[in-house]
């Protein structure tokens, strides 16, 4: 059913926020007018605060109701700009408490074991290379570097301009390693798969831009040649090891926030909690006076 009120604030909305987060929200709002009956535009507080409890005695993860209810506060504070109601009814809405868990990460080794599973002179295992590399080495999320274009490489002064969260546009240092794995599959890799002429860097097998599926199946591939559990290895565990290996080498945080592209310094802060958390367990390990007796 079609509800102009819902069609406004996404249309509104797709100007200033990324695709997934719009489509995010359409689904969300989706939901509430489902369970409302009717347009989320004629709710009241109550029917709203019957909804969360709706959503609780599901079982729905506390992220998920997060989401939905700050989907739902956007939509009402898009109708108090309009003047299209007077009070704000999801106000007072109580959010569940979140737990936020510490990222994973790969050690320096497990990476290493990853980025030498993609050696090989084919030009989907040079593409390979250069996407583990880029991922590992730039902390660039998946989106980013599949979105990555021919034109937003530097190999010269070795940086990419990625275009990352409500479009901003960063750029972001590559090392040598990477800089060298991109400077071979340009050359000798990415001709042979460039059939159609596309802007992006990374290109299936048929010549079409690598899709965030694509990117995920080549590190489970990857994972598993390399002995590592496929389930575990995603792209934005490579982000982790990235940030966290970073501040581990003695990177100060605001860098890393900026090469993450982060807008609140509090995510990067989770990643030293992790490198803290390293520490102790190397420190319990190997100190002969910390060693835990074992029962």
């Amino acid at each position: 059913m079609q509800d102009p009120a819902v069609d406004g604030f996404l249309a509104l909305a797709s100007a200033r926020l990324a695709p997934r987060t719009v489509e995010a929200y359409r689904r969300d709002l989706a939901d509430l007018a489902a369970w409302l009956g009717g347009s989320p535009a004629d709710a009241t507080a109550d029917r709203l605060a019957e909804y969360v409890a709706h959503l609780r005695a599901e079982g729905r993860a506390a992220t998920t109701i997060a989401r939905r209810v700050a989907a739902i506060r956007s939509f009402y504070r898009h109708q108090l700009l309009l003047g299209a109601r007077a009070d704000n009814p999801a106000a007072e809405l109580d959010l569940p408490k979140r737990r936020r868990a510490l990222p994973t990460t790969l050690s320096p080794g497990e990476a290493e074991r990853l980025i030498e599973a993609a050696a090989g002179t084919t030009p989907r295992s040079l593409r390979d290379r250069a996407l583990v590399e880029l991922l590992y080495g730039a902390g660039l999320r998946v989106s980013e570097a599949v979105g990555l274009q021919r034109a937003g490489v530097d190999l010269e002064q070795r940086f990419v301009r990625a275009l990352g969260k409500g479009s901003k546009e960063r750029v972001v240092p590559i090392g040598r390693e990477a800089t060298e794995a991109l400077r071979r599959y340009l050359a000798h890799g990415r001709p042979f798969l460039d059939k159609r002429h596309r802007p992006e860097v990374f290109l299936n097998a048929q010549g079409g831009a690598l899709t965030r599926a694509g990117a995920f199946l080549i590190l489970r591939k990857l994972a598993d040649k390399a002995g590592l559990d496929p389930e575990r290895v995603h792209p934005h565990l490579l982000r982790h090891s990235f940030a966290t290996h970073l501040l581990e080498g003695g990177a100060d945080l605001r860098s890393v926030q900026e090469m993450l592209g982060h807008a609140d310094l509090a995510t990067t802060e989770l990643y030293t909690h992790v490198s803290d958390r390293r520490r102790r367990e190397l420190y319990f390990r190997a100190h002969p006076h910390a060693r835990r007796k074992k029962t």
